[in-house]
């Protein structure tokens, strides 16, 4: 299923947006961080036909949207999970971020939001 250039299933969508950017949106909170990692590994397992991973440095950020009191959950142990799901379908290794932005902040719905961009050389 495709609405505007997003590949959907389920509560995970993604798409590849211009400069080589790859934005992921997964809807609903959970205060179980290792609840995201098999839930996108399986999206692009299963449904990601889009860029293959890449070589070279890349610039990640997660946000995590709340409504009313943020979940308690360890930023770290999220951003982990996550960037291991989406280890070698965006790039091949997470040693390749070079730069990590992970935070939590109101918003009018409960998702995570994850935008991954290749780092143009100094």
């Amino acid at each position: 299923m495709s609405e505007a250039g997003w590949t959907v299933s389920g509560k995970v969508r993604a798409r590849e947006a211009p400069g080589g950017v790859i934005e992921v949106v997964i809807d609903g909170l959970t205060t179980q961080a290792r609840y995201y990692k098999p839930l996108v590994y399986e999206f692009f397992r299963k449904e990601w036909r889009g860029a293959r991973p890449s070589w070279g440095e890349f610039s990640v950020e997660i946000r995590m949207e709340h409504v009313g009191d943020p979940p308690w959950m360890d930023l770290d142990n999220l951003a982990k999970a996550l960037l291991d799901a989406i280890k070698g379908y965006v790039f091949h290794d997470d040693a390749q971020v070079s730069r990590l932005l992970v935070e939590r902040n109101p918003g009018e719905r409960e998702r995570i939001m994850i935008r991954v961009e290749p780092r143009k050389p100094a």
